[in-house]
Parts: structure tokens; sequence; C-alpha cells
């Protein structure tokens, strides 16, 4: 862990233990402790690759969720327009998205231009 993220680590025992100088333990010690850190402490997440939480994750789910109910309320949502955009696209979204994503379309003469244009070698979009 110290190979890892030596900061991170730092700061998960001074915020969880109280203990600033870790080297000062011994090394069964310095284990057990950080065994014990909680799966979203800084070195868990680092070590894991998580970005964001459980409790970020949902806690964003919900604002859109309620983002979207109080948009169907309003005359905008009646027409259509306005929609919020959520802030999980925005998030959670990949960075680069692959060719083979699903791709739709609004009616079946789109599709068949599409289609035309992959097979003539074109690119798609």
């Amino acid at each position: 862990m110290l190979n890892t993220d030596e900061n991170a680590l730092l700061c998960d025992f001074a915020e969880t233990y109280h203990i600033y100088d870790i080297r000062s333990l011994p090394l069964k010690t310095a284990a057990a402790f950080a065994c014990g850190l909680r799966e979203n402490s800084r070195i868990i997440r680092r070590i894991t690759g998580q970005k964001y939480t459980l409790d970020e994750i949902l806690t964003v789910l919900i604002y859109d969720k309620l983002n979207w109910l109080a948009w169907t309320k309003t005359k905008g949502a009646a027409k259509g327009r306005n929609r919020p955009e959520p802030l999980a696209d925005k998030l959670f979204k990949q960075e680069s998205e692959s060719e083979n994503d699903i791709k739709a379309f609004e009616n079946p003469e789109d599709f068949e231009k599409a289609k035309a244009r992959i097979l003539r070698g074109g690119q798609y979009g």
C-alpha cells in the first residue's frame, strides 16, 4: 500500500486512527490497521480503481430522478422540451465510446442510409 500511494495511506491512517507516523508502528500492527480501513478509504479506492463510492453513485442517481420528476410537472415537459440532462451521464460515461455501441434510428429510411454508407466503406455518424 505504501508503494501504491503513500500519501493516501497516511491520510487514511490519520483520519481513521489518528496515527500520523505509520512508520513508527510495528509492521504487523500497521498491516492490521491497513486491513481495517473501510472500502471507501483513499488507499482502497486507489488500489481497486474505484472512481466513485456507492454513496456518491446513489446520490447522483437520486438527484437525476428527482430532477426528472420535477421537470415532468413543467409546461416544457408537456411539450417535450427542456428535458434535464442526467448528471450521471456526464460523470459515469466512458471517456471514449467504442465503435461497437448500439445505434438507434428514428425511422427505416435513416437505417437504410446508414447501411448504404457503411457498405460503401464510409464512416457511420
